[in-house]
C-alpha cells in the first residue's frame, strides 16, 4: 500500500540548500527558498536538502542520493525524496497543499480557493492568540481542559474563518467557555467518515480518548487527534477524566 508523505515545516532561514537547474521551473523553486530565507548553493556545496530542475535530472539525482541528500526533482515524483506544496500564506499562519506529485494543478486550484476563502485577519487572530498564550494557560492550567476550551472557541466566537476584529481574543478571555467534558455518545449512521457531522467531527478533533465498538472502522477513529487515546470496550469506563466520545455503529 502506498503511504502519503508527512508533511513538516522546515525552517530554512541561513541553511544551505543546493539548487541546481535553469529556465522557468528553477527560477520558481529558486523564489521559493529566497522566501524562506535559505543559503542558495550549487551541485559541490555542504547540504542536506537539493532540488533539482534540469532537463536531465536522474544523473544529477543519483549522485546528490549517494550524498545521503533528501532531493526534489521538478515534476519527476519518482525521483523525489520530498515535495513541494502550493502555499497560502497568511503571516503567520501557513497553509501547504500537497498530492503526493499526484497532480501540480490540483494543489494549485485548491490554493486558489483557499484564498478567496481565508481572510486577511487570520494572521493576526494567530498572533493575538500567541500573545496571550500566558493568560490562557493561567485560566487553563490543565491540557487537556485548555485545548477543549481553545477548540470551542475557535468554532465560535474565534472562528478563524471570520473577521476578527482587534481585542477578539482578550473579549474571549473576559467570557471563557471550557467547552464540552464528560462522555459524549454518538451512534454512527454510516463506516464513512465523510458522513459525520460538523458537530461529531468537532468533538472526535477535541476528545481527550476515544471510545468504541469493535465495530467502529479505523477511518473514523482517525478522524480524532493522533494523541487521543483509543479504547476498544463494550462500555466507557466511568469518571474519566475531560472529554470522551464513545462511538458506536447505529444497528
Amino acid at each position: 500500500m502506498k503511504r502519503s508523505g508527512l508533511p513538516v515545516f522546515v525552517q530554512l532561514d541561513g541553511r544551505p540548500v543546493i539548487l541546481i537547474g535553469d529556465g522557468p521551473a528553477a527560477d520558481a523553486k529558486r523564489r521559493l527558498l529566497e522566501r524562506a530565507g535559505a543559503a542558495i548553493l550549487g551541485e559541490g556545496g555542504d547540504a542536506h536538502l537539493a532540488i533539482v530542475a534540469c532537463d536531465d535530472p536522474e544523473p544529477v539525482a543519483a549522485r546528490l542520493k549517494a550524498r545521503g541528500m533528501l532531493i526534489n526533482v521538478a515534476d519527476r515524483a519518482d525521483l523525489c525524496d520530498f515535495t513541494l506544496p502550493a502555499i497560502v500564506e497568511r503571516d503567520p499562519v501557513t497553509i501547504a497543499i500537497g498530492t503526493g506529485g499526484a497532480s501540480a494543478g490540483l494543489a494549485a486550484a485548491l490554493r486558489q480557493r483557499l484564498e478567496a476563502i481565508l481572510p486577511t485577519t487570520l494572521g493576526g487572530l494567530a498572533d493575538a492568540l500567541k500573545q496571550a498564550r500566558d493568560a490562557i494557560r493561567a485560566r487553563w492550567p490543565e491540557a487537556g481542559e485548555r485545548r477543549r476550551a481553545i477548540g470551542a472557541a475557535l468554532t465560535g466566537p474565534l472562528d478563524p474563518l471570520a473577521d476578527q476584529p482587534a481585542g477578539a481574543v482578550e473579549r474571549w478571555l473576559a467570557a471563557p467557555d471550557a467547552g464540552p467534558s464528560g462522555i459524549v455518545r454518538i451512534a454512527l449512521r454510516s463506516t464513512d467518515p465523510d458522513d459525520l457531522t460538523l458537530r461529531e467531527a468537532r468533538l472526535l478533533a477535541q476528545a481527550d480518548r476515544v471510545t468504541h465498538r469493535a465495530g467502529v472502522p479505523a477511518a473514523i477513529l482517525n478522524r480524532a487527534r493522533a494523541d487521543a487515546e483509543r479504547i476498544a470496550c463494550d462500555a466507557p469506563p466511568a469518571n474519566l477524566p475531560g472529554l470522551t466520545v464513545d462511538l458506536e455503529m447505529n444497528a
